[in-house]
């Protein structure tokens, strides 16, 4: 189970994401081809730039054809079962919020591959985590999250610096599951109480 969870994280990560992708174009009324383009590069594109600063190119998604595949097949899914979803909202920021923490714990795994130093290997969990929400808000029209009040990429730090300690002093898996809650927490708890950064 333990060397396979960084696999299912990736794929729970590639499916929220694309969920939350094509929710935000479904919610814009965009046609078909939209909603899958907004699917995929709200999946793919806190992944695309963490490879490509990293060196690692061509990157992941486009040497391993499981990726655009799961993702094709995530939004098809998404736009058949949007009728029995009745809050688009709410069900978008959840896919969202757990995209975030998913997405967030790959990119500092990736950066420890490369042996990059803690502090790197954070900023490129956050990168990975809020890129692709930050494509996915330009296309529609609208000010990413990560530049709003709303605490988005502090979530992932938190969760990123929890992760690199927990290393230090238990089980990897337990360290992921655990990063990946703390994330998603804090995202949640953040928009219900109303939580902001402050204004400068």
């Amino acid at each position: 189970m333990n060397d396979n969870f960084p696999a299912i994280i990736e794929l729970l990560g590639t499916v929220a994401f694309t969920v939350s992708g094509a929710f935000s174009a479904m919610q814009k009324r965009m046609d078909i081809f939209g909603v899958f383009v907004l699917g995929f590069v709200t999946a793919i594109g806190g992944g695309t730039l963490r490879d490509i600063l990293i060196g690692n190119v061509p990157v992941a998604w486009m040497r391993d054809m499981k990726t655009p595949l799961i993702i094709l097949g995530t939004t098809i899914v998404t736009i058949l079962f949007k009728k029995y979803v009745k809050n688009l909202k709410i069900t978008l920021f959840l896919f969202d919020a757990l995209g975030l923490g998913l997405f967030t714990i790959i990119g500092i795994q990736k950066g420890l591959n490369a042996h990059l130093n803690p502090g790197a290997c954070i900023a490129l969990g956050t990168i990975t985590g809020c890129f692709g929400g930050v494509v996915r808000d330009i296309l529609i029209n609208e000010i990413p999250v990560l530049f709003r009040k709303e605490i988005y990429a502090t979530a992932c730090i938190a969760g990123g610096s929890c992760y690199i300690l927990l290393l230090m002093c238990t089980d990897k898996f337990i360290a992921e599951a655990i990063a990946i809650i703390v994330v998603c927490t804090i995202r949640i708890i953040a928009i219900r109480r109303n939580w902001k950064l402050p204004s400068v």
